[in-house]
């Protein structure tokens, strides 16, 4: 995961707020991090290379931010959204005991250290969240009607949190986020996704590639949670089928695998409470 400190609008006058950032992000040739050694920029050629057959035989094209509309299934997902959030409402009672994020996943401590970004797992690459998932079952069922859905948690952003600019590490996959609790003002609590900024609104979808540079803000005092859902993205006949493959291998990685066995003895240790 490749970061950034990147222009901060919060930072800046109301005029500016929502300036396009400088450079254009809106090009995965933006590398945050570039690789400097002769083995980093071959692997970085290939994976270039990769993500580039991915655009291609994408099935809905290739922009950073998607309309929702493009996605049928995604109308039935905001239908469904306040049963969600009611077991949302449930799980907030124990914020304080939910995981941070990096606490489960190390490789995000590039972006986060602190226990202002928590994370209650529903599914995950090569996780076993079988007691979480359990105490959510509308969730679970909503998230049945996502198409290759690989991830699944509720991310809670604490007050004034940030979450500095960032890219994710395969364009295979697409993002979604269901808003559930979308603090006030709305338009402090913002993700800018490549150079546009958009807000969450509560039962609606935001879906976007997250190999577009990212950033978060949360500059109000109250909460901001999503659904946050990562599913395969469509591609065409043969390279869907190579897609999902790679993604099933993607479990074996060494630090999934680490992942996994964190949320495992997170959830056998609260829930013996």
């Amino acid at each position: 995961m490749q970061t950034e400190t990147a222009h901060s609008p919060a930072a800046s006058s109301p005029a500016a707020r929502y300036s396009p950032p400088s450079p254009d992000l809106c090009t995965r040739k933006h590398l945050i991090n570039p690789p400097t050694t002769f083995a980093g920029k071959t692997l970085q050629a290939l994976q270039n290379g990769l993500e580039s057959t991915v655009a291609k035989v994408s099935v809905h094209g290739d922009p950073p931010i998607y309309d929702s509309a493009t996605f049928p299934w995604a109308a039935e997902v905001e239908v469904g959204w306040k049963n969600v959030r009611a077991e949302l409402d449930s799980v907030m009672q124990y914020r304080d005991q939910i995981p941070s994020f990096h606490e489960i996943l190390k490789e995000v401590t590039t972006i986060t250290t602190d226990n202002q970004w928590k994370t209650y797992f529903l599914a995950g690459i090569g996780m076993n969240c079988a007691e979480n998932a359990r105490r959510c079952p509308a969730t679970m069922k909503l998230l049945q009607k996502i198409p290759g859905m690989k991830t699944a948690f509720f991310s809670i952003l604490s007050p004034h949190k940030h979450i500095p600019a960032h890219r994710g590490a395969y364009n295979g996959i697409l993002r979604l986020h269901l808003g559930l609790l979308v603090p006030e003002p709305r338009e402090r609590c913002r993700i800018r996704i490549g150079n546009e900024y958009r807000h969450w609104t509560e039962g609606k979808t935001l879906i976007f590639d997250d190999t577009f540079n990212h950033e978060v803000w949360n500059d109000t005092d109250g909460y901001r949670v999503v659904l946050f859902v990562d599913f395969a993205r469509p591609l065409r006949f043969p390279f869907h089928q190579m897609n999902g493959a790679l993604l099933s291998i993607g479990a074996l990685a060494p630090f999934l695998r680490e992942a996994g066995e964190k949320q495992k003895k997170w959830e056998k240790k609260f829930y013996k409470k």
